[in-house]
């Protein structure tokens, strides 16, 4: 189905709109909702997911349409957050995902240099590439989607504690791993 919609997008086709909607939308909209905790900027962030993939396919051809238009509208979302965050703070699953990351992560000021990021990114998906199934999925779920703590334990068949607990070690072990590879904290 992904390569059928890249397809569509490549031929300028207006049904490549609908079939990712049909498709990806919930998944787009989960994304989106975490983040935001509002539904109306979470469906505005999802329109602007399928505007977005309209204008970046072509030339992009993405190898997993899901993930690309994952990305698109967590960083629609995580826009739209700041924005509003500007304006008002709030508390939802992104604000409380970054505060548990806080002490572990670099401090990136607006002018974060490129080279650094890149660095971090590969040593964090190094250490990912290392955590067991069950801690790498409870970790991108929440830092990545912003899930809930719940919400992760019900996708997992696991109880809060323990995904709690996982969350924590994976923290720590993250902390330690980057100090090891020389990343300033």
């Amino acid at each position: 189905m992904d390569q059928q919609i890249v397809d569509l997008l490549f031929d300028r086709s207006e049904s490549a709109i609908a079939q990712a909607e049909q498709e990806y939308g919930a998944y787009c909209f989960q994304i989106a909702y975490n983040i935001l905790g509002d539904r109306e900027d979470a469906a505005e962030c999802v329109n602007d997911t399928w505007l977005s993939l309209w204008n970046a396919i072509p030339p992009n051809r993405p190898r997993n349409f899901r993930a690309y238009a994952g990305r698109i509208v967590r960083n629609l979302a995580l826009t739209c957050l700041e924005r509003k965050s500007r304006q008002k703070r709030g508390g939802g699953q992104a604000e409380l995902a970054f505060s548990e990351l806080e002490n572990i992560l670099p401090a990136g000021g607006d002018v974060a240099d490129d080279l650094e990021r890149e660095e971090l990114t590969r040593a964090i998906n190094q250490y990912l590439s290392e955590l067991g199934p069950e801690s790498r999925a409870a970790f991108v779920g929440r830092y990545f989607y912003f899930e809930s703590i719940g919400n992760i334990a019900k996708r997992l068949g696991a109880r809060e504690s323990k995904v709690k607990s996982l969350l924590f070690r994976a923290r720590k072990g993250l902390r330690s791993f980057l100090e090891k590879e020389g990343v300033q904290l």
